[in-house]
């Protein structure tokens, strides 16, 4: 018995020093990521900034070490991501610094949304200011990344390649027969005529008002998409549009020369003699993404910040990967509270999602612009929930490629009573009230008159509050915003012209617009999410804890000194692929 309390002494002995070990090889690790971040690449004469148009461009990408490590444990292939913020930072710092001569980029398959990819074509265009130049190569453009390297004074494409230029469109698809075959009824309350988040549950095919609507907004970006490719290209409106008739991924790649969309045909290994020939140098180097990340920006610092909250994905009560209520709620009341930053931009780049969590937003979000400048920049989307958070601010930018308004509300409970009906599943039930199983009869039953008039009703009271914050933040009246609302999703052109945005421009553009109604002269400008507590920060919300937990708070300020979901939806009407 001896010998085993020993052994079993030892064994947890061994388990406990093993756990330890491996926690403080963690942490290093992660201490040595931070540190070597940190390393500044210099940058050599005759440098290009490679900007590699591949994977996923997002508002944001924030290193992530642990799903690093476990990926790279697994084998497993991480898809590449990139910050639209970073992209626009690193262009901005490759125009003022003189050892840059260009910027190459080079095609690939970039997932991104159309105001996006518009936001940085301006950046680029803002580059070329600088009087540096632009190359742009791929083995093949898709529509997207052809409208982005037409800025480029030289367009390059593999002797092989394509190029797809055929104009816009969207595909929808229904899934109703399905529905029904399962015996599954969707059951629809809504308001807006054009609030088609439904149609695809109810319907075989668009209704005539989401045919209408859906044709008016891709007219609208097809139209800033061919007028500024022919700003660039010197190729008339008219003529883009034949070419696009064509459809010029399946014509001959001499083709695409003559109508003047490509300048050259070579292969990948031929840029590196258009690269010397543009620095003048057979010395010039590539600057990667990651180490022009790595070079400082000149911005200095200032007591007075501008915070920059980005709020993107969709809008969720408690939990999940977009925006999440309780947890921009938190972040914008610090914001609120910080008695350094003098005004706020919110990021918007959402297609909405949950009524009751947008309420919530739109709540701190009028607080905060009691005590400061409120200002939105809008992104690919901003719409229905999108909106209804950005309708208080001061002042709204936007692209003319985004999409915004769907200003309506509606509700989707399902009912299974076919479905159970075919498999032999009956429900019964007792309540101490007339009305006391109403929700479980909607599902397992269906919806009686009584039930529908009652749901109908609160979404008509929801839909009566989101027109009504829409009108006061808007300076307009209820019945203006009833007029252009009706769930009808708006390009960012026909938003500035029915009053929902007030400019366009870009994130940068916002911050400016927010200075100055701060009367800020000299401002730094910040990330809201990089004015947390950091650690402390990533902690609570690993374990779900708050400023609440005093305890816990005081213990790690101590170490710190020492180291020094809802039913009712506001959103979009579904998930618009645009190709």
């Amino acid at each position: 018995m001896k010998d085993f309390l020993k052994y079993m002494f030892a064994t947890v002995c061994g388990i406990v020093l093993v756990s330890i070990l491996s926690m403080l090889f963690f942490l290093f690790s992660l201490i040595g990521i931070a540190v070597s971040g940190g390393d500044t690449a210099k940058l050599e004469k005759h440098s290009v900034y490679k900007i590699n148009l591949q994977g996923v461009l997002s508002e944001q990408v924030s290193s992530d070490p642990m799903a690093e490590l476990f990926a790279r444990a697994s084998k497993r292939e991480v898809p590449p991501k990139v910050g639209l913020d970073d992209l626009l930072r690193n262009i901005r710092i490759a125009k003022n610094d003189k050892h840059i001569d260009g910027i190459y980029l080079e095609g690939g398959t970039l997932a991104a949304g159309f105001a996006s990819r518009e936001e940085l074509r301006r950046a680029l265009l803002d580059f070329k200011e600088s009087g540096k130049f632009i190359v742009a190569y791929a083995d093949s453009y898709t529509q997207g990344n052809y409208w982005l390297a037409s800025v480029a004074d030289k367009v390059c494409l593999n002797n092989s390649g394509t190029l797809s230029w055929c104009g816009l469109s969207a595909n929808l698809m229904f899934y109703s027969r399905a529905l029904e075959k399962l015996g599954v009824e969707m059951q629809v309350v809504k308001v807006g005529t054009f609030k088609s988040a439904v149609e695809p549950y109810i319907l075989t095919k668009m209704s005539d008002a989401n045919r209408l609507q859906m044709n008016v907004m891709l007219e609208d970006m097809w139209q800033a998409v061919t007028s500024q490719v022919s700003e660039s290209r010197g190729i008339s409106i008219e003529e883009l549009n034949r070419l696009a008739d064509m459809n010029m991924m399946f014509q001959p790649e001499t083709t695409l020369v003559e109508a003047g969309l490509v300048d050259t045909l070579i292969y990948k290994q031929d840029v590196k003699q258009i690269m010397i020939d543009m620095t003048g140098s057979e010395d010039f180097k590539y600057v990667s993404h990651a180490d022009m990340l790595a070079q400082k920006d000149n911005t200095k610092s200032s007591k007075n910040k501008v915070a920059v909250i980005y709020a993107e994905g969709e809008i969720t009560d408690e939990s999940g990967d977009g925006i999440v209520g309780k947890k921009m709620v938190k972040l914008i009341d610090k914001m609120a509270k910080k008695d350094d930053v003098k005004a706020v931009v919110l990021r918007v780049n959402s297609p909405g999602g949950s009524a009751y969590a947008s309420e919530q937003i739109w709540h701190a979000l009028s607080l905060l612009k009691q005590k400061k400048p409120l200002v939105v920049s809008m992104g690919d989307y901003a719409a229905s929930g999108g909106y209804y958070i950005s309708c208080v601010a001061d002042s709204i930018f936007a692209e003319p490629t985004t999409l915004t308004g769907s200003i309506g509300i509606f509700g989707l409970i399902p009912s299974v009573a076919g479905l159970t009906d075919k498999v032999g599943i009956d429900f019964d039930g007792v309540g101490t009230n007339r009305l006391s199983l109403t929700e479980s009869n909607m599902i397992q039953k269906g919806m009686n008159p009584e039930e529908r008039e009652l749901m109908q009703g609160h979404v008509n009271r929801g839909y009566e509050l989101f027109v009504s914050r829409c009108a006061e933040g808007r300076n307009m009246t209820t019945e203006q915003i009833k007029q252009i609302a009706e769930g009808r999703v708006w390009s960012g052109t026909r938003a500035m012209q029915i009053g929902l945005v007030d400019a366009f421009g870009n994130v940068e553009d916002a911050v400016k617009a927010a200075a100055q109604l701060a009367d800020l002269e000299k401002y730094e400008v910040i990330d809201a999410e990089d004015a947390k507590n950091g650690f402390l920060d990533m902690l609570m919300e690993m374990y779900g804890l708050d400023d609440s937990d005093q305890e816990l708070l005081r213990t790690y300020k101590t170490l710190k000194n020492m180291l020094d979901g809802h039913y009712l939806q506001a959103r979009l009407p579904y998930e618009i692929e645009i190709k």
